[in-house]
């Protein structure tokens, strides 16, 4: 009797220190008990904070027992939820990355990333059906690699980030039948409503500013079976990350219920936000004003000749055609600034066009990179700064942001977003610091001919970038290639022709039908690209007069040695055999096709991403001719008649390419 009474004690006890596992609520969290990792933690007022950081962090919190979602029949159980939560920027005007609420089989992502990844996934593991987890996701940022539909949605993710179903974020409101939009990154808390049945597989979400009633109609609405997704234990919390732009995620309160309706939580005992924006003026100030207006008034009759001498220092080109693209165009005022007066100490490089400088924006303390290109008063200016305008509005992962612009005098600068790891051309050539894999070359190669991709077929108009090669490619913190430098590049309608005919690029890169014709075409742009992966793959430039003779021009070596038949003595000596043969034998062989010197032979960049991801097989080069590889490309580019003149022989091939890259003038442009 005496050893029953204990075992029961035990029991009990047991049962207090792990809690109800199927039905929990907090109103604030102040003394409870969450497992936290990463950046998150309980402020003294109460609120569960994720990240709040301007560095890239994550932030986890979990309720720290699992629950079981699978009883002995196998099937997941229904569910609901309901929490406060409230994402705060420091500077609205600059977006960071969102918040998800997370069952997971674990309550530990010791390998999830941080920014784009939610401090959840990888680049390895994202999408794995393996991953066992489901999540609503708070997003306010674009991630076209995810599919993402707006930088401001509410999405349903399995086992990844590219949500089955989202929606831009609003509310519908009982009063007037309709949605109305919200803004997640107000600064105001908001409540969402999440619940499951599983009977029929449904799944609902809801959200509404804090204090009104639950509206009728979710924002979402899903068939989902989460049997496969579940596990008998599953833990349920939050997890967000940030950009490097302080931004603060909060949860209020929390209510959570298996096998029925989660209790409603009590917004009057939900702690308060942090005060945003200026405290209320005292009386002692209030009664002080006039007199603190007349000191200022003062001060600044006495500070007009400082302001006029900086007015001098700083003053800029304006002309009232401008004034319509306000947000792209920066003072100089804040570029000078930025980069503590364009100071050699700030300068990341010198190229034909420009001195580009780095600099962090004094207002929103972003990074940025700055060129200063000299230019002359022309009839054309208007025109390219309406082309450097429309620039700004391209979004791509492998593209360098271009934010505007600013004229003063005789100079033109250009302002972009700042790369940490420079140009891929202090990587590849010479005697670099630090050494690239293969891999981190090859995933280079195929994020620029994504970006190159959207440039040409994906954006609202064509743009040709006119200047590619490795010293435009930047390498962010993830060293992830980004196309950047759009200084040359030039938009067209799809459809049309493009019109400029002035030559511009660089000695080495330049497709020969540019010296006959001097007419840019995207096809010019898959030329260049050759050259490009020519460079990353062999860790040399297309012209390097240092060389042996035979060795001068790294188009016609590459090919001598494919005509050979021993090419992958092409390939940069400092990876040794450290690299995938299959990968560097199809970056080699697609370098030569990009590049040959006749335009119909080349692929598009479509059929370049194609021959990347191997979903279509490169066009097999032979040593006795080109003729089969130039026609499978007109098959592939959808010609039924494709008639042009084809070398009969490599050696012809390499004559011609000689002959067109001498006839280009020196100088490099």
């Amino acid at each position: 009797m005496f050893s029953k009474l204990l075992m029961w004690l035990f029991l009990m006890r047991y049962v207090a220190s792990k809690g109800n596992d199927d039905d929990f609520i907090y109103n604030g969290f102040r003394g409870t008990n969450m497992s936290l990792d990463g950046a998150a933690e309980i402020t003294s007022d109460g609120l569960l904070l994720l990240t709040n950081s301007i560095q890239q962090k994550s932030g986890h919190a979990f309720y720290p027992f699992p629950l079981h979602f699978k009883p002995s029949q196998g099937k997941t159980q229904s569910f609901s939820t309901n929490f406060v939560f409230a994402i705060v920027p420091k500077y609205p005007e600059v977006r960071s990355y969102g918040a998800a609420f997370v069952i997971s089989r674990s309550k530990e992502f010791p390998r999830g990333q941080v920014g784009q990844y939610m401090g959840i996934f990888n680049p390895k593991n994202v999408g794995n059906s393996s991953n066992h987890i489901a999540a609503i996701e708070l997003d306010t940022y674009l991630n076209p690699e995810f599919n993402d539909i707006d930088d401001n949605h509410v999405g349903v993710d399995i086992n990844g980030l590219d949500s089955i179903t989202s929606a831009h974020a609003a509310y519908f409101s009982n009063m007037s039948g309709g949605f109305k939009n919200l803004s997640l990154i107000s600064g105001e808390p908001m409540h969402v409503w999440v619940e499951y049945n599983s009977l029929q597989n449904h799944l609902n979400v809801t959200l509404s500013p804090i204090g009104l009633p639950k509206p009728d109609r979710p924002l979402l609405s899903s068939t989902v079976n989460l049997s496969s997704i579940m596990l008998d234990d599953m833990y349920v919390g939050f997890s967000s990350s940030t950009k490097t732009v302080p931004t603060s995620y909060y949860i209020l309160g929390w209510s959570f219920k298996m096998n029925g309706q989660a209790t409603a939580l009590d917004l009057s005992r939900l702690p308060k936000l942090p005060r945003i924006g200026p405290k209320k003026k005292s009386k002692l100030l209030s009664f002080g004003l006039p007199i603190i207006v007349l000191f200022f008034t003062l001060m600044a009759i006495s500070a007009i000749g400082v302001i006029v001498r900086r007015k001098i220092k700083f003053a800029e080109v304006l002309e009232d055609w401008e004034r319509e693209y306000g947000p792209h165009r920066f003072s100089y005022k804040d570029l000078f600034m930025a980069t503590k007066g364009f100071k050699d100490k700030e300068l990341l490089g010198v190229g034909g066009f420009g001195r580009v400088y780095r600099g962090v924006l004094p207002a929103s303390k972003i990074k940025v990179a700055v060129k200063k290109i000299s230019h002359e008063s022309r009839q054309g200016m208007r025109e390219f700064i309406s082309e450097i305008v429309s620039l700004g509005r391209l979004r791509h992962w492998n593209l360098v942001r271009l934010l505007g612009y600013c004229r003063r005098r005789r100079e033109l600068l250009l302002v972009y977003d700042f790369m940490p790891n420079g140009s891929l051309e202090k990587f590849l050539f010479d005697h670099p610091k630090k050494m690239l894999t293969w891999s981190q070359r090859f995933q280079i190669v195929k994020g620029v001919a994504s970006g190159l991709l959207y440039l040409h077929e994906e954006w609202e108009q064509v743009i040709l970038h006119r200047d590619i090669k490795a010293s435009n490619v930047l390498l962010d913190s993830e060293m992830n290639g980004r196309l950047g430098d759009f200084g040359l590049a030039r938009l067209y309608d799809h459809g049309t022709d493009p019109q400029t005919t002035h030559m511009v690029g660089t000695f080495g890169y330049l497709a020969p039908e540019l010296t006959t014709t001097g007419k840019a075409t995207t096809s010019t742009d898959v030329f260049s690209f050759g050259a490009f992966m020519l460079e990353v793959a062999c860790g040399r430039r297309p012209i390097d007069p240092r060389l042996p003779v035979d060795e001068v021009i790294l188009v016609e070596w590459v090919s001598e040695c494919w005509r050979r038949g021993t090419i992958l003595a092409a390939t940069d000596p400092k990876l040794g055999l450290d690299y995938e043969v299959e990968e560097m034998e199809l970056v080699l062989k697609l370098g030569l096709l990009c590049s040959h010197p006749l335009l119909a032979a080349r692929p598009s960049m479509r059929q370049v991403i194609q021959f990347l991801d191997r979903d279509s097989p490169l066009p097999e080069l032979s040593s006795d001719g080109l003729g089969a590889a130039i026609l499978a490309v007109g098959h592939y580019k959808g010609f039924d008649d494709l008639r042009f003149s084809c070398p009969s022989s490599l050696e012809q091939w390499s004559a011609s390419t000689s002959s067109v890259l001498e006839s280009i003038p020196s100088g490099g442009h």
